[in-house]
């Protein structure tokens, strides 16, 4: 299975996925970079994401709203902080209005992407979530958030097996 590690830190604030591929960390790399790509498998299967806006630089802006079973379609962003590709991805998570207003109900989040290289060729990925309080953390698990990361980062080694295929 991708997902090796899920960590709900309450002490910290966190919440932090990791995950192994069979793939290089220039592959994994453009999971992110791509937004296409990332579409494919970021949001749990049942609320699949469309991304509407998509630069991947310090000051950058991505956007997004994933599309549930009954056709509700929440709605985010990222504000992009730091680049290092193909290594590492910092950026400001938000909720978002329809319209792509922040929705200032809910928290904005800080997250951390570290793509880097593991032992026999695989590539190492974790996704670590830090809250701004203890409210924030309860908040957004409450909504699902550890599951559906889990479920989403899962949909990769399927995604890159059909690459190997279709070669």
């Amino acid at each position: 299975m991708t997902v090796t590690a899920v960590r709900n830190d309450p002490q910290r604030l966190t919440l932090t996925v990791e995950a192994e591929f069979d793939a290089s960390v220039e592959r994994i790399w453009q999971l992110w970079a791509d937004p296409r790509q990332l579409e494919r498998w970021w949001g749990p299967p049942t609320y699949p994401a469309t991304f509407t806006k998509h630069d991947l630089a310090p000051g950058g802006r991505v956007e997004s709203h994933m599309t549930g079973p009954a056709g509700d379609q929440p709605h985010g962003y990222w504000d992009v902080l730091e680049v290092e590709p193909p290594h590492r991805l910092l950026f400001r998570a938000g909720f978002a209005h329809a319209n792509g207003t922040p929705n200032l109900d809910l928290p904005l989040n800080t997250i951390r992407v570290a793509i880097e290289q593991a032992a026999q060729g695989r590539t190492r990925m974790s996704i670590e979530i830090a809250f701004p309080s203890t409210e924030a953390m309860e908040q957004v698990l409450a909504m699902g958030t550890e599951e559906g990361l889990s479920q989403a980062v899962s949909q990769i080694d399927a995604l890159l097996a059909k690459e190997t295929i279709q070669r």
